[in-house]
């Protein structure tokens, strides 16, 4: 496991931190709603996108300069920042204090637009980036310029998939914000269509990204078949299969029969092949004569419409959306 350190004086930064995949939720958004950390504690990713400023737009920097940031249609600002920034949860954060002058944000906390507003305690470097703010994973970023990696314990062994499912350990704290990587997977799923109809299997598939899809992709013969496809659940015969991404590797889980895997963050995966056992609460008793019951309905599923934002963040990063049948999709968004 890591350690991270100051550069500057060697003082201890960090717990120590296990390394696993970029989350691939990272897009940002539900403003006005304040978000639970990006990564969970005692685990830390790298992000290869640069990242802080000085921000510059799209139109700026060119086309070429921006795909060479990972950016191929307009969204957003561009960042001049440095790359492989390292990705914390908050509470694994030791011997730093904010930079006050640096703690700009919209109206919730800390949106980093300022750069560096943490600094070592022992010799004042600012090294890394904390943000909170609304619309905003919690998530600390190191500068990889200004942090050590110190020794530290064993490293954590890679889970196999079987493991996962049995200690419910894909089932975390997304909930309500499982749209943003539903936006994710629908984007994977339009650049793997090519353009082509996609006919989406009955279930909770088809009630998280159907509506969607049809209304991004044309009809007609030659449609696409899309279903799941993963550990424990099989392999239907069809020929898009949504598959989830290792947690800690990031490797997709591989298909055996030819089908076009798509990848899918693996707590979303989950939530659609192995749906939680909800039950209601037993009622004991009886009501009086001539009462009558007024029970709520079942709890309806929580699919809602993919992420827009994280649709759109994420079709601006695939070098497939400067073809024109995508970037007008793009450009027409969600």
């Amino acid at each position: 496991m890591a350690v991270f350190g100051c550069a500057g004086c060697g003082a201890v930064l960090t717990a120590a931190v296990s390394k696993v995949a970029l989350p691939i939720h990272l897009a940002d958004t539900h403003w006005e709603t304040l978000h639970p950390p990006l990564l969970e504690a005692g685990s830390y990713a790298v992000d290869p996108a640069p990242y802080g400023p000085p921000w510059r737009q799209m139109d700026e920097v060119g086309a070429r300069a921006a795909a060479e940031r990972g950016r191929f249609a307009p969204f957003g600002a561009l960042s001049d920042g440095p790359s492989d920034t390292v990705l914390l949860a908050p509470g694994d954060m030791r011997g730093t204090g904010l930079i006050i002058e640096r703690a700009g944000g919209y109206c919730m906390g800390i949106d980093g637009r300022d750069g560096p507003n943490l600094a070592c305690l022992a010799c004042d470097l600012p090294v890394g980036t904390r943000m909170d703010d609304c619309g905003c994973w919690q998530v600390v970023r190191l500068v990889p310029q200004e942090v050590v990696r110190l020794p530290g314990p064993p490293e954590r062994p890679i889970m196999g998939w079987a493991e996962w499912l049995a200690t419910g350990a894909l089932w975390h704290r997304l909930s309500e914000y499982l749209d943003i990587p539903a936006g994710v997977a629908l984007a994977q799923v339009v650049v793997a269509a090519g353009g082509a109809p996609v006919e989406v299997a009955p279930g909770p598939v088809a009630e998280l990204l159907g509506r969607a899809l049809g209304a991004l992709l044309p009809a007609g013969e030659g449609a696409k078949r899309l279903d799941l496809a993963g550990p424990g659940f099989g392999e239907p015969a069809t020929d898009l299969v949504l598959v989830p991404v290792h947690p800690q590797t990031g490797d997709m889980w591989q298909p055996r029969d030819g089908a076009v895997p798509v990848p899918m963050d693996a707590a979303l995966w989950a939530e659609l092949a192995f749906p939680p056992h909800r039950t209601r609460l037993p009622v004991l008793g009886g009501l009086p004569t001539g009462v009558e019951r007024d029970d709520p309905l079942p709890p309806h599923p929580w699919y809602r419409q993919p992420s827009r934002e994280a649709f759109r963040y994420t079709l601006a990063r695939m070098p497939a959306v400067r073809e024109p049948w995508l970037r007008a999709i793009y450009d027409r968004g969600c």
